[in-house]
């Protein structure tokens, strides 16, 4: 299942441990998100701070984009339970295109996905599905110009992943996601290239470039959907546009671990926490500090291994201004762990009651689109 170079572990169902993006954009041919890339655009806080760091395709969008060309954004979510900070940045990133250039997007509710992998059953993960709807709703999804749906109830998805099986060999799919026990989770990446392609197909408008914002952890699926796309047609005849991805950091966990896990409950919290859970796990998250604020005043602290730092990096402060002086503050000791986090505490405490506020607004939307 997973795909190792070099140490490096690509696992788009499991754990996924990057230390070095730099070394992975070697290994794996992903192309650099670049200065020359970002100046270009009208840049948001991920790309600015380099948290996108990698694209496959790229330029197809960046040349609708310089000439006002058509052009569509796709992701979704496994909806085996509330949206939690991975999710949040890939639906910030859909909305951030559909936003700043106007594009159609599709949002896919993963739940063929979710059964295959988690063995939720449909009923259940229906109310999980409107949920996660009701979230990227309240995050500013413009519903007239998206169609957001689960995969169990579209049919045109079935009927491109059929597609996408004829054109596809065993050989292949073990090249990509390597020997896999679990044969629905092959279905499933195949179900994964129809919801990409989906944007494309003459219902939408017809073939255009879709860009599809994703962690770095689903690149496989990336990398098939493109190899998949180049052999099929629409109904009307017309070549499919290969799709691009961009990838996004891995936030590490709140423990100090590598990589936020649900494995883990002291590494990550969802949207839907309770506020003193958060709390609480935000007040004894790991820092980048050190043992004693004698020391810490002395030496500085180590911002680039702090998740606390990174949380605000990812998600909780707009202003690159903020940032900068937060880390140089931090490096030059004037700044405490302490004091620190109950300033992000207090930040991100009041960022969900805002958001909470929203999403209670469109949970009986959600259902409705969900539903039809």
């Amino acid at each position: 299942m997973k795909e190792k170079k070099e140490g490096i572990h690509i696992d788009p169902w499991g754990t996924t441990t990057i230390e070095d993006y730099e070394r992975l954009i070697v290994d794996f041919g992903i192309e650099p998100f670049d200065d020359e890339i970002i100046k270009k655009l009208r840049a948001n806080k991920y790309m600015r701070r380099g948290l996108i760091f990698g694209h496959r395709g790229f330029d197809v969008v960046l040349d609708a984009i310089l000439n006002e060309k058509p052009f569509a954004v796709m992701s979704g979510i496994k909806n085996s339970g509330p949206f939690h900070l991975g999710s949040l940045m890939t639906a910030s990133e859909i909305v951030y295109w559909q936003q700043e250039y106007g594009v159609f997007a599709s949002y896919c509710i993963a739940d063929y996905e979710t059964y295959a992998d988690n063995r939720i059953p449909y009923d259940e993960s229906l109310e999980i599905a409107i949920d996660n709807a009701a979230d990227i709703l309240a995050l500013g999804l413009d519903h007239k110009n998206s169609h957001i749906y689960r995969q169990s109830a579209e049919e045109r998805v079935m009927e491109l992943a059929l597609l996408a099986g004829a054109n596809v060999t065993t050989a292949t799919m073990r090249a990509v996601y390597g020997e896999i026990t679990n044969f629905g989770l092959y279905l499933s990446a195949l179900i994964q290239v129809a919801d990409i392609l989906l944007p494309e197909i003459d219902d939408f408008g017809g073939p255009k470039p879709v860009i599809v914002p994703v962690g770095a952890d689903q690149d496989p699926h990336i990398r098939l959907t493109r190899d998949i796309a180049k052999k099929l047609r629409t109904k009307s005849g017309k070549a499919f546009v290969t799709p691009c991805g961009t990838f996004h950091k891995l936030m590490k966990g709140l423990d100090g671990s590598d990589k936020m896990s649900k494995r883990n409950p002291m590494s990550y919290f969802d949207l839907n926490e309770d506020f003193e859970s958060i709390e609480y796990k935000l007040d004894n998250a790991f820092t980048g500090g050190r043992p004693t604020a004698e020391e810490q005043k002395k030496l500085g602290g180590i911002p680039e291994i702090c998740p606390i730092y990174e949380l605000c990096m990812f998600h909780f402060v707009e202003d690159d201004k903020k940032m900068i002086e937060v880390y140089n503050d931090c490096k030059a000791g004037t700044l405490l762990c302490g004091e620190h986090k109950q300033e992000v505490i207090e930040m991100v405490l009041n960022w969900l009651k805002e958001h909470r506020r929203k999403k209670e607004q469109k949970i009986d939307f959600a259902r409705e689109i969900l539903l039809g």
